[in-house]
């Protein structure tokens, strides 16, 4: 006989099934008798691992904020934290264009079974200090900008509020984008993303030109990078 499955097993299980299930069909696709089915449980197993749908969302949108964090702690740091901010939107980009499905959830843009994600507000101490997880996605903008602001590159400011204005507009993009605004392919980039980035540090304290070279810095860094894993090195 087949040892029984532990109870983090199956709650492991569950949450990669929910993901799959998202990326195959969309939110519309997560629902629990699937779930069950998917991993060839009963469907009473989501209700006793998560005491209801609400909080397996909750615990899909956690999932999608580790491997966020994930991406972005594989862009590092270079002497030049402006650059770094422009290499952390174009791998955010990069990592949303991914999953669609999954950050939809995970930022509360989609509501698998009208179950939206519990999202804080990561501006305050009191939200920052009810979403782990989502900081630490969060945290790697947040350095990059305080980075700026020690250079001199950017105004003193609030780290968390002028961090919080580049992933808005980071967001914004990104979400525009992968709904066909901005055309196929990664012309938005060029066309859309750089120049309001470029927009956004000039706003923020920086000089034209400055925001200029950087944004060239994390172009020929991403070259770099791409080049690097088409040749077998990590993405």
């Amino acid at each position: 006989m087949s040892p029984k499955p532990r109870a983090n097993d199956v709650k492991e299980r569950l949450v990669e099934a929910a993901i799959r299930l998202l990326d195959e069909g969309g939110p519309e696709a997560l629902q629990a008798r699937k779930l069950a089915a998917e991993i060839g449980v009963s469907t009473m197993a989501v209700y006793t691992h998560f005491g209801g749908m609400a909080a397996l969302v909750d615990e899909v949108a956690r999932t999608g904020f580790v491997r966020l964090s994930s991406w972005l702690a594989g862009v590092g740091e270079t002497e030049d934290p402006v650059a770094d901010i422009f290499s952390l939107a174009r791998t955010y980009r990069q990592a949303v264009a991914e999953q669609p499905q999954l950050f939809a959830v995970t930022f509360g843009q989609s509501a698998p079974g009208g179950k939206r994600a519990t999202l804080s507000d990561l501006t305050t101490e009191e939200g920052r200090e009810a979403a782990q997880e989502g900081l630490e996605a969060f945290e790697h903008i947040v350095r990059a900008t305080e980075r700026a602001i020690e250079a001199g590159r950017f105004r003193p400011a609030d780290k968390y509020q002028a961090a919080a204005q580049l992933w808005s507009a980071l967001h914004g993009f990104v979400t525009l984008e992968a709904s066909g605004h901005f055309g196929a392919g990664e012309q938005g980039i060029d066309h859309i993303l750089i120049p309001l980035g470029i927009t956004l540090a000039v706003g923020l304290g920086d000089t034209v030109e400055r925001a200029e070279r950087s944004t060239e810095a994390a172009k020929a860094a991403w070259r770099a990078k791409t080049r690097n894993a088409g040749q077998g090195g990590n993405d």
